[in-house]
């Protein structure tokens, strides 16, 4: 009985360290997703304004195209219009490493859903992966990536992630796929997040009809179009860009979310482990107590 007492109290001694444990990185995690989401309002500004000046610049092109498609001798921007699909490009977004919950494994389990339905074979896409978790996942399973990107911060910089979402626009550029989809867990609020497909090339999200008008036009130096040539690209690196931040926020949400539950876990371990214990002790106390009693009933 006393070997049991000992152990159930080494047990709750251990759980108490690792819920100690789990509701530190709580609060840290708690404290990234604040940031996360600060520095996601503050994209959305830059993303709007950038939006409603493509919009305005390409507004006529966007008419013509989906009133009746491309306009003999009107040279269209390349990210505005689609082309026959031969391959399809992915980014997919997963987190570095674990204790985030079923972040990770959502994404994925979709993502081989969708690509088991769309393609016949690997020569109808190309993969890029942002995380180390999914870039694994993919090369144990035979699949090649193109890219992959590892050990991002916890508010990634444009600067971290300005290699791999130019290198997407770049094959884009050059045909070598014809379309381009980001995958990743969009954060909804600390609770929740939902998987998303976003189709970001060719750029197909903008609506002429939001085009803004203005009493004194732009004055365009060297041309319209050489501008656009320069601006479209950054506009759909801004795009990936977002879906990257979006990201990194519904995962610190998921870990803060998994951390939480670990410790209320471990929380509800240690009171039946107490309960546990107090009923050995009460047992180990009754039988003392029969055995003095028996022992002087022998010595009448």
């Amino acid at each position: 009985m006393a070997a049991s007492l000992n152990e159930i109290k080494q047990r709750i001694a251990s759980t108490k360290k690792t819920s100690q444990i789990t509701n530190a990185m709580q609060m840290v995690s708690a404290a990234k997703l604040t940031k996360s989401e600060a520095h996601s309002k503050q994209f959305q500004v830059y993303a709007t304004k950038v939006r409603e000046i493509v919009t305005h610049l390409t507004a006529q092109q966007l008419s013509d195209l989906a009133a009746a498609g491309p306009k003999e001798g009107v040279n269209y921007n390349s990210m505005l219009v689609s082309r026959p699909v031969k391959r399809t490009g992915y980014i997919v977004i997963t987190s570095d490493g674990g204790l985030v919950g079923g972040y990770n494994s959502s994404i994925l389990k979709q993502m081989m859903t969708m690509l088991d339905e769309d393609h016949k074979n690997e020569d109808e896409y190309v993969m890029i992966a942002i995380g180390a978790t999914g870039a694994d996942f993919f090369k144990t399973r035979g699949i090649k990536l193109a890219y992959e990107l590892r050990n991002l911060s916890d508010q990634p910089s444009f600067d971290e992630v300005r290699k791999i979402v130019t290198l997407a626009t770049t094959m884009y550029q050059n045909e070598v796929f014809d379309e381009l989809y980001v995958c990743y867990n969009h954060h909804i609020n600390s609770l929740t997040s939902q998987f998303r497909v976003e189709k970001m090339l060719p750029i197909s999200d903008l609506d002429p009809e939001e085009a803004e008008s203005y009493e004194q036009e732009y004055l365009f130096e060297p041309s319209r179009e050489a501008i656009l040539d320069q601006l479209l690209p950054q506009y759909a690196e801004s795009l990936i860009y977002g879906a990257i931040v979006d990201a990194k926020t519904a995962e610190h949400a998921a870990g803060m979310t998994a951390m939480k539950t670990a410790t209320d876990n471990a929380k509800n371990i240690i009171g039946d482990l107490t309960i546990s214990y107090n009923r050995a002790r009460q047992g180990a106390i009754t039988q003392e107590i029969t055995e003095i009693v028996a022992g002087a009933s022998a010595l009448e």
